[in-house]
């Protein structure tokens, strides 16, 4: 498609538009594709600032196969001073993947740890050149063949420079003839086990929920020295309680993507005026150190730069099989009597993960945008976003990239 970034920034203006209108002013949003760095990086940059304008803290979703000089490219205006203090970016590593340069049909996952060791050492070689920080997240689809392998991939991406690590069970979604595997043999709680395995311990998960348990499971806390300790568990009632005083008291409080001294402002407001919660949260913070095995050890991981934060997520996608009669239902205002539909229908309502459509001012579930709207969509786009001649190629790509990724038919890109 063309790929001159025009269409996305103008698009993606709009559609941040609708989501602080609908959703409020403040909250994570991804910039997906396609393939997000083949975006000119002047466009890919363009589009991060359109979305931070309205509340967004924006995310790139990319397969992370590109070059240091395209992310400085995109996290430097034209005069070479840092354009954001920080930048996210999520990288899809998997075997199950085609046409990446140097793996372009991966045997394994260990055999792209080295791709993935890269990526992240990217954004530590930006923080030393440019003072900007980031947040890291790694993605993974999961099916049969490579859920076994789940385990050591925790195992090893933990000992990268990942905050957070995500999980997809695939769902039937898109070409038929592409997949051939019963992906029902993959459950979030296979998965999560996986995880917890390579991970060598428990992972509690059910203090926070966000959307249906049936479609996400996560958890956040503290990485020390090999060790993670949670920061809520729903099996400490000191905990929960810690909780809901937090929320009722501050649930709608801001605290990323602003100056520090705001935040600071806004901390020492919300202290004086609920001086009781301090005890609480005291008691939260020695539970969690203890968690970590005491303070000497945290100290001491800290001295050794083996203290950080970690989130593990699993994000389970329904197939389109339900999805489609399920959504055309929900439009018409029905609840079905198929207890399989009627499941799809309850949690594709409690769907976090939403698209927005200025043209109609709908917010519409993932599942169903990918199972039904994708499809016709992709028709329009094809008339609206001719393709380029194949002499052409966007910033950011070599000419030995162009002519691998020309080499590598059925690639992903």
């Amino acid at each position: 498609m063309r790929i001159d970034g025009d269409h996305t920034v103008s698009e993606v203006t709009k559609q941040m538009g609708l989501l602080r209108q609908i959703r409020g002013p403040r909250a994570h949003a991804q910039l997906i594709g396609g393939e997000v760095s083949l975006l000119p990086a002047a466009a890919h940059r363009e589009t991060l600032k359109a979305m931070r304008a309205v509340g967004r803290e924006p995310m790139s979703m990319t397969h992370g196969d590109f070059d240091y000089d395209y992310l400085l490219e995109v996290v430097l205006d034209d005069d070479g001073t840092p354009a954001f203090d920080k930048v996210s970016f999520a990288a899809h590593f998997d075997s199950l993947m085609r046409g990446r340069r140097g793996a372009v049909r991966p045997r394994s996952e260990a055999e792209l740890n080295p791709f993935r060791e890269k990526f992240a050492q990217m954004f530590v070689d930006l923080k030393k050149q440019t003072g900007v920080t980031s947040y890291l997240a790694h993605n993974m689809t999961v099916t049969p063949t490579n859920l076994d392998e789940v385990e050591q991939v925790t195992c090893d991406v933990l000992g990268m420079r990942y905050d957070m690590m995500s999980f997809q069970p695939a769902a039937f979604i898109g070409d038929d003839r592409r997949w051939k595997e019963d992906f029902q043999e993959v459950t979030i709680d296979k998965v999560w086990e996986r995880i917890e395995a390579g991970a060598g311990q428990k992972l509690p998960h059910r203090a926070v929920q966000f959307g249906d348990p049936r479609c996400n499971r996560h958890t956040v806390g503290v990485m020390v020295d090999g060790v993670f300790a949670t920061v809520l568990d729903a099996d400490e009632p000191k905990d929960i309680a810690a909780r809901d005083r937090f929320l009722a008291h501050h649930g709608g409080m801001i605290f990323g993507d602003i100056p520090r001294w705001a935040l600071t402002v806004k901390v020492i407001r919300a202290i004086l005026r609920y001086p009781g919660d301090v005890p609480p949260l005291i008691g939260l913070m020695t539970r969690i150190l203890k968690r970590a095995g005491g303070l000497r050890r945290v100290l001491r991981a800290a001295r050794q730069g083996k203290v950080s934060f970690r989130t593990f997520v699993v994000h389970n996608f329904m197939d389109a099989e339900q999805v489609k009669p399920a959504w055309a239902l929900m439009k018409e205002g029905k609840t079905s009597d198929d207890p399989l539909i009627r499941e799809t229908q309850e949690r594709l309502g409690a769907c976090m993960y939403a698209m927005a459509h200025p043209e109609t001012g709908e917010l519409v579930p993932a599942c169903a945008q990918h199972s039904v709207l994708d499809p016709i969509e992709n028709i329009g786009l094809r008339k609206l976003l001719p393709l380029e001649p194949k002499s052409s190629r966007p910033a950011g790509i070599t000419n030995g990239r162009a002519a691998e990724l020309a080499e590598s038919n059925g690639s992903r890109w």
